[in-house]
């Protein structure tokens, strides 16, 4: 379900119930595209945040702790100016629509009393957060549309604000059913899911598909299929779940594909439609959006700021990839140069018996056991003795190519699984501060240019490897880039700690902090292999290996790259990685 007219009815009703006569208190900017603050309301805090995320746009109560720039946004500037301190008096949904009016009124630098509204429009790309004045005058916004971008609105401080294009839908709460037919009768071609949400605002596709089924309809069947008996039920169906939204009665929750445990859609009404699904129930929509969103917005954060790193690892495998290429027909190119080394030595033996100008020498093979005649071909520009030496030197040429190939062949496949494991280490980055292990170690092996910047750099808290807790109560660590690996295996671990990586495939490092155990628990073992297995590259895998071994048998090659080992005295483990296994396992402190 996407955040829609239904979505953002939800919020509103508890932004009201919560905030309404609050205060505005701090207000910050932690990314280009959000917004926080915090409401002192009823004697308790709520900090509120506003997303114009293009993939996650949104707004709810959140507690989740984001750090802040050092110098605060222009925007955020801005808002400071103008709505901090004053009062929420109002907050509501313009027509159904997926937005999100705030008005509130505060002194001014004069000491006088004005409105504000904060508008937030929850509309995909075009999303946007507006701080609006009393005369309808756009103050600013955070993301400023010219006219270059778009002909249809600009919106840029100065200009008269104005409500998105519309699209010419109708109000759900204010549908009737004579209207609701006409429309049914008028807009044929169209599927009943379609007709519901091209016609109606703010209602979303899996909304509509839900209206359908409480009806009894297929979603996909044509409008003008339905009987008038069927149109009645869709009306009934649809105003039913509109009572309910008009009198705030909402039904928070996740669905989850039962086997698998994946997230397959949020909604704040009962989505009957999933039978046989998993559901997962919230006391209010917050705490919905809250879990919903976070992991996917971090998500997309990451991948946005980690993007030029992926361009240049993928780069850099596409380029070893098409080396390895030539290396493999290079390799079958020179599979002929023992019988190179063969017709040399025969026309050295036959030299004599060469006829000039001869195009052919026909020669018996005595290098076999049945000695069988063979054809070996001829210059006959050259003499004999000039034509057994070309195809020595087609050997001789061939023999180095080889021994070159081995030592390019190893170089160019190590270099591939590194490029590889940093690649997998790139996916399974959760903050900044992997992000810049990783660009640091990329930075040290030439792939990427050091950035320089006037006075000191940002600190950036340190990346630290994940630390579970198995089922046994005993420690497991997984690095999450190849420099924690080296670190996490070679300098943390102790010998006789247990090691474990998943068998020729890139992933992460795994170290069982053993602390004299006579014996490992299976259980510790097979939750420790799937932590291997589920972050690593084999992660969508089945029965994955997975090497274990003690650590002292693992040691590190001279010049090889980080996070590159070799090991002996291994055993093996096969293992399908189980998600909800490896993220509901407890973490430690």
């Amino acid at each position: 379900m996407a955040f829609d007219g239904i979505a953002v009815s939800s919020i509103v009703s508890e932004l009201k119930n919560a905030l309404l006569g609050g205060r505005i208190d701090k207000i910050y900017q932690p990314l280009k595209d959000e917004i926080i603050f915090s409401v002192r309301a009823n004697g308790t805090g709520k900090k509120v945040l506003l997303s114009a995320n293009p993939s996650h746009p949104r707004i709810h109560f959140t507690q989740i702790q984001k750090d802040n720039p050092m110098t605060a946004p222009m925007f955020c500037m801005v808002l400071r100016k103008h709505i901090a301190g004053s009062k929420i008096t109002n907050i509501y949904q313009p027509d159904f629509e997926r937005m999100v009016v705030i008005e509130a009124e505060g002194l001014n630098e004069m000491g006088d009393m004005c409105a504000k509204k904060l508008i937030i429009e929850i509309m995909g790309k075009h999303s946007n957060i507006i701080l609006v004045d009393e005369n309808g005058r756009i103050l600013d916004s955070i993301k400023r549309i010219s006219h270059d971008t778009s002909s249809v609105r600009e919106v840029l401080p100065g200009k008269e604000y104005s409500l998105p294009p519309s699209q010419g839908k109708l109000n759900p709460l204010e549908a009737d059913f004579d209207t609701f037919k006409k429309l049914a009768e008028e807009k044929t071609g169209l599927k009943t899911v379609q007709f519901i949400y091209q016609n109606y605002t703010g209602i979303s596709p899996a909304s509509a598909s839900e209206i359908a089924y409480r009806a009894g309809i297929d979603a996909s069947a044509r409008i003008e299929e339905l009987t008038e008996k069927d149109i009645e039920n869709l009306f009934s169906s649809f105003t039913a779940v509109f009572s309910d939204i008009k009198n705030e009665k909402y039904s928070p929750q996740i669905i989850y594909q039962s086997e698998t445990g994946k997230i397959v859609d949020f909604s704040v009404i009962d989505m009957t439609q999933y039978g046989g699904y998993t559901f997962k129930n919230f006391e209010d929509v917050s705490t919905l959006f809250e879990n919903f969103y976070h992991e996917r917005d971090k998500a997309y954060h990451i991948a946005q700021k980690a993007h030029d790193m992926h361009r240049i690892v993928l780069s850099n495998i596409e380029r070893c990839v098409k080396k390895k290429e030539i290396q493999i027909k290079t390799e079958a190119d020179t599979k002929d140069m023992d019988i190179w080394k063969l017709k040399g030595e025969l026309i050295t033996a036959n030299i004599y018996a060469v006829e000039k100008d001869a195009k052919v020498l026909k020669a018996i093979n005595y290098y076999e056991e049945d000695m069988p005649v063979i054809e070996i071909a001829l210059d006959p520009t050259l003499s004999p003795a000039e034509n057994a030496q070309r195809y020595y030197n087609k050997y001789n040429k061939a023999k180095r190519t080889l021994a070159a190939l081995e030592v390019q062949k190893k170089q160019n496949d190590e270099e591939l699984a590194y490029l590889e494991s940093v690649l997998t280490a790139i996916e399974m980055c959760t903050d900044d501060a992997d992000l810049k292990d990783i660009r640091d170690e990329l930075t040290e092996e030439g792939f990427m240019k050091k950035k320089y910047t006037k006075g000191k750099a940002p600190r950036t808290k340190k990346s630290k490897p994940m630390h579970f807790v198995s089922s046994d109560g005993i420690d497991i660590y997984v690095g999450k880039s190849n420099l924690q690996n080296d670190e996490l295996t070679l300098r943390f671990a102790q010998s006789t700690n247990i090691w474990l990586h998943t068998k020729n495939t890139p992933g992460s490092h795994v170290i069982i902090v053993v602390n004299g155990l006579d014996e490992l628990p299976d259980n510790t073992l097979l939750e420790a292999a799937n932590l291997a297995a589920y972050y690593s590259k084999a992660k969508d895998g089945t029965l994955v290996a997975v090497d274990y071994a003690l650590r002292k048998f693992v040691r590190k090659p001279n010049g090889a790259k980080p996070g590159m080992v070799i090991y002996d005295h291994n055993y093996s483990v096969y293992i399908t990685p189980d998600e909800e296994k490896a993220k509901n396992m407890t973490v430690a402190e």
